[in-house]
């Protein structure tokens, strides 16, 4: 995880401290759809509801990862869910 390009969105954070981290400045929406443009891998967005409602009406986001910690625990324990917004690529 130290050694992957992380590209932070942040309106209060100035410098980013983790290795190998940019912060993203300006309209974050164009660098969003300029990062998709880019070689690499997929991009995940970890814990930001005011960043995917950003994404949402844009089309920037091609797959929801959600997952549920159920209130009774079942023997399979965690789920994970997968949600691609209509007119997605698979």
């Amino acid at each position: 995880m130290n050694s992957m390009p992380k590209f932070v969105a942040s309106t209060t954070l100035r410098e980013p401290e983790w290795n190998n981290s940019s912060l993203i400045e300006g309209d974050i929406v164009e660098a969003v759809a300029a990062l998709k443009q880019q070689d690499g891998g997929p991009i995940l967005v970890a814990g930001s509801r005011t960043l995917v409602h950003a994404l949402m009406p844009h089309s920037l986001i091609d797959e929801f990862r959600l997952m549920v910690f159920p209130a009774q625990a079942f023997d399979s324990g965690v789920v994970v869910h997968t949600y691609r917004p209509g007119g997605s690529p698979r």
